[in-house]
């Protein structure tokens, strides 16, 4: 057998909700789906991304595309095609997938081949699902030239609309992101004190949670009476704030959380400010559960704002969680990511995840934040990485 032709492992099951997918499709007017988001690819393949790719896209004069083709109704007739680069990675673990081709060289080869394997199964192509904002203009026109008269439309909301509900499994791996994320912060408070730059801190964290076995994303963090959050020179000093917001990432799946630091012991001002973000975020933790309107964590979480004396400078967000941030549910179309609030008038399911976070932008004490994922339960919900939720004292106030 060709290196390049990985044996599919018919052992194992469909990693998601098969029928529901039919379902969304149908719902759409799709008769096959045609996945390129490394994303969604993951989800469906059900296997690990890439190595090789999973930092980067480009690679000589074209780049990564890997495809999955999943026609409705039929999936013992989807498509997995690869690159050559991931050939040994699915040899050792054999996705699901009845073919799965690790030949491509690029974008255009990749669905080339895709939409030769899949016309040879006898998959009906009138109606194509794709990932428009996934999906490379080279690729796309090789799709259009390949599959004359078919009609290409967005398959962003199906994708979205399956992958609302997390498995088990997701939910672990987004429960152990979050937690590794607060110990990675936890640490890195712990470990520095005045004169320590933001950069410095953001480094120390990049490596604490590389350490922890996470993929560090992103580090957002402010100090002193500055709103500003991009790691620089400047430095963290005796008495001020730290606030720390930090992506990590599980196995594809994102922890994302924010909390607070001092270097001293916190004054009365600064408990009372923290103190009413926690108010906020407890309003809105209540109004999760199943059965309950996705809108009625912001009622929650507003009616409480109004009561607070900084609510002035202060603002919430929610927003759902996974592999991607900012995916469903989608729950406000005020927020700074421009959405539809499509979830605000459906009921919250178990297995959904949001994050829920709230900012005071403080005129003199700066910038103060909590920032929690959360998970919808059978009975109401659990908070994935709830440590640090207070001041932490930087190593001086040891």
């Amino acid at each position: 057998m060709p290196q390049h032709v990985a044996r599919a492992d018919r052992s194992r099951a469909i990693p998601f909700d098969a029928a529901k997918l039919d379902r969304l499709m149908e719902a759409a007017h799709l008769d096959v789906l045609v996945a390129t988001s490394k994303h969604n690819v993951q989800y469906l393949l059900g296997a690990e991304r890439a190595i090789f790719f999973d930092y980067m896209d480009a690679l000589g004069v074209s780049r990564y595309l890997p495809v999955l083709v999943y026609p409705k109704g039929a999936p013992e007739k989807a498509v997995y095609i690869g690159h050559r680069l991931e050939t040994h990675q699915r040899s050792v673990a054999p996705p699901w997938v009845a073919q799965v081709r690790t030949e491509s060289n690029g974008s255009v080869d990749a669905v080339t081949r895709a939409v030769s394997l899949i016309r040879d199964a006898g998959v009906p192509l009138k109606r194509v699902g794709v990932e428009m904002a996934f999906l490379p203009m080279d690729a796309g026109q090789a799709l259009v030239d390949a599959l004359p008269g078919a009609e290409l439309k967005d398959a962003l909301l199906v994708l979205e609309r399956l992958r609302a509900v997390k498995s088990a499994d997701e939910l672990a791996k987004l429960k152990t992101a979050s937690e590794l994320v607060i110990a990675s912060m936890l640490e890195v408070i712990a470990g520095h004190g005045p004169g320590t730059t933001k950069q410095q801190l953001s480094d120390a964290l990049r490596i604490s949670e590389a350490n922890r076995g996470l993929t560090f994303e992103y580090c957002l963090l402010a100090c002193g009476n500055s709103h500003n959050r991009a790691p620089s020179a400047q430095r963290w000093e005796q008495g001020e704030v730290l606030s720390l917001d930090s992506g990590g990432n599980y196995h594809g799946y994102i922890g994302d959380l924010a909390r607070m630091a001092v270097l001293g012991d916190p004054d009365a001002e600064l408990k009372d400010c923290l103190a009413e973000i926690e108010a906020v975020q407890r309003a809105a933790f209540a109004a999760v559960r199943p059965g309950a309107m996705g809108g009625d964590i912001y009622v929650a979480a507003e009616r409480q704002l109004a009561q607070i004396t900084q609510r002035d400078c202060t603002e919430f967000l929610a927003h759902g969680m996974g592999l991607v941030s900012h995916e469903a549910p989608r729950l406000t179309a005020k927020g700074p990511i421009p959405y539809d609030d499509t979830d605000a008038r459906l009921p919250l399911e178990p297995g959904m995840v949001v994050s829920i976070e709230t900012t005071m932008k403080h005129p003199s004490r700066g910038f103060i934040k909590l920032e929690d994922t959360v998970a919808v339960t059978a009975t109401g919900y659990e908070i994935f990485g709830e440590g640090g939720r207070g001041w932490n004292l930087g190593s001086s106030a040891l």
